[in-house]
């Protein structure tokens, strides 16, 4: 549908969208039209952006649990969270009130550490015949690959690293994991430090932060509060964009086919997935040492994906422990079916359910950010007429897509980020 010049925008993303063609319209015309964008996009403040859900917006004290975290996370449906220093003076700074990130990337970084640790099996054996024991960190460190200790080096499904079925239910019930704090992981930090924007900082840096820098999302501080005002997503980016399809700006560029804008950037060879009969945190592993936030489940000795695991889906493992009890080991396959099935028992509505969304390399760019904005998820996996695999393409992907970095554009933006806390004990 195209939206006319008089037509009253149908949302506040769409009024931006028409605020961009406004700016778009008086742009040089030798510009080419990413510098046109740019342009824009460097003329709007951030604080345009329309305000996300007040659900959405939540902070997490230094000394909520861990468990605790987890919950809120999972119940306001968000990856991350400020986390606001519960011993910082009430009329602090910004600066001074928020200590970093939490996020479910952070708490599977903590957990894997866990495992670097571990040097023997007699606590582990001892929880999984359920003998009476306090979990402490070397029991916590099965919650991972262990692939660091010389005694759980195998990933066979049958062996201890793949974690037997019950083994999460007594993670989860021990006093280990309910007192340790948001606080006492905040070495995790330096996968999410408190970078946020002023309300008068452009678009073009916030997009920037998005996509080149990596950021999920990114806070908007308003400084007479001192606190958070808004924060703002990749996945809000994209809803913004989808709202903007009728304007010539983003027809300009939306319209375009994949392989014509280089997408997608990870090609087949390049893509991190996990075999369907390797031990699910192997997935979680994966993510961490290779910095994304979901991998395909590929079918044993094939390149068809079956389905796909997201960062996020470290809360089934820890909020529904329960449900995993009959398995002797829990693989990939394992938790994609047991999830499906609990979340389909409970009617709990999750991108999980969506499944393997995928699309072909000569699908329009528009096409993929409905699919995306629609479904709610973060990645999508291009396939060919067999549906083997081809590539992925990511959120931070079409953002990147979207506009560049001029040189020199940040200059010593970044000085502003905090250092990790002396104390931190990752």
């Amino acid at each position: 549908m195209v939206m006319e010049e008089s037509e009253t925008p149908r949302s506040p993303e769409a009024k931006l969208g028409m605020q961009v063609e406004d700016l778009w319209d008086v742009q040089e015309p030798q510009l080419s039209p990413t510098d046109k964008l740019n342009a824009c996009f460097e003329s709007i403040p951030v604080s345009a952006f329309p305000h996300a859900p007040l659900s959405q917006v939540i902070e997490i004290s230094s000394d909520t649990s861990l468990a605790e975290a987890v919950k809120l996370l999972a119940r306001h449906k968000v990856l991350s969270a400020p986390v606001v220093d519960v011993k910082a003076p009430e009329d602090a700074s910004w600066i001074d009130r928020y200590i970093g990130v939490v996020e479910f990337a952070g708490i599977v970084v903590w957990i894997l550490h866990q495992s670097e640790k571990l040097e023997g099996s007699s606590a582990f054996e001892s929880a999984m015949n359920g003998s009476e024991v306090d979990i402490g960190p070397a029991v916590a460190a099965a919650a991972a690959s262990g692939m660091s200790s010389p005694r759980f080096k195998s990933m066979h499904p049958d062996s201890p690293t793949a974690t037997c079925g019950k083994f999460f239910e007594t993670l989860t019930s021990s006093d280990f994991y309910k007192n340790t704090k948001v606080g006492d992981i905040s070495g995790s930090f330096r996968w999410a430090p408190f970078l946020a924007l002023q309300k008068a900082n452009s678009f073009l840096t916030m997009l920037l932060l998005l996509s080149k820098y990596r950021m999920k999302s990114v806070p908007v501080v308003d400084l007479g509060e001192a606190k958070v005002d808004n924060i703002i997503t990749q996945s809000a980016v994209i809803h913004m964009l989808e709202e903007c399809a009728g304007l010539h700006w983003f027809e300009s560029w939306g319209s375009k086919k994949l392989f014509e804008l280089g997408l997608p950037l990870m090609k087949s060879s390049h893509i991190v997935k996990v075999y369907e009969d390797e031990p699910v945190l192997q997935a979680f592993k994966l993510m961490r040492q290779n910095g994304v936030g979901g991998v395909p489940v590929v079918a044993s000795g094939g390149s068809k994906a079956v389905g796909n695991i997201s960062i996020r889906d470290i809360q089934f493992l820890l909020m529904a422990p329960e449900i995993y009890n009959e398995y002797r080991s829990i693989t990939a396959k394992n938790f994609v079916t047991t999830v499906r099935r609990y979340l389909e028992e409970n009617q709990n509505e999750s991108p999980f359910l969506s499944g393997m969304v995928t699309c072909k390399k000569d699908d329009t760019l528009k096409e993929v950010i409905t699919k995306l904005d629609s479904m709610k998820i973060h990645r999508i996996y291009v396939v060919d007429e067999d549906g083997n695999l081809e590539g992925v393409i990511t959120l931070r992907d079409i953002i990147s897509k979207l506009v560049h970095e001029p040189r020199g554009y940040f200059g010593d933006f970044f000085d502003g980020v905090l250092p990790l806390p002396a104390n931190s004990r990752v």
